[in-house]
């Protein structure tokens, strides 16, 4: 396997097998090209025999300067459950650390039960939030009108 920074080029690979990533779930608009071009330095893929397998899309705050932020992450349904997306998240931790980031935050769906999961297992914690679904503390509207979502934060 090997571990790599994205380039603008990714994106039509990515973009083409997002929502089939997703289960016929329509993702594709959660993951404009910009990040492949202005955030090439803190976004990784990861490649099995030539074969995009994973990616994880993360920055640097511009307004809070020892916090980063993950994006967005997808891991290749058969190459699940293989540590790949911990190689990716590790290999942004190492990262920011050397930027002298403290904490690193993102966000997802009260839905995404999967992710919810992945991310308290991978040490983050949920944000406390101004309502719970299911007993999950969420923002309500943070997106938008209907919108909730779930913040976790990790310190590093």
């Amino acid at each position: 396997m090997n571990i790599r920074n994205v380039k603008s080029s990714d994106y039509k690979i990515i973009i083409s097998v997002l929502n089939e990533w997703w289960n016929g779930r329509t993702m594709t608009d959660m993951l404009p090209k910009l990040f492949f071009d202005h955030f090439q330095d803190t976004s990784y893929i990861i490649e099995e025999k030539g074969e995009i397998i994973g990616f994880l899309i993360g920055l640097l705050s511009q307004s809070r300067k020892k916090e980063a932020y993950i994006h967005f992450v997808g891991i290749h349904p058969h190459y699940r459950q293989h540590g790949i997306g911990r190689k990716l998240y590790q290999t942004f931790f190492d990262h920011v650390k050397k930027k002298a980031v403290k904490t690193v935050r993102c966000v997802t769906s009260p839905v995404n039960q999967s992710s919810i999961a992945y991310h308290t297992k991978m040490g983050f914690v949920i944000e406390k939030g101004d309502k719970q679904v299911d007993g999950i503390d969420v923002h309500s509207d943070y997106d938008g009108v209907e919108q909730d979502r779930v913040l976790f934060v990790k310190a590093l």
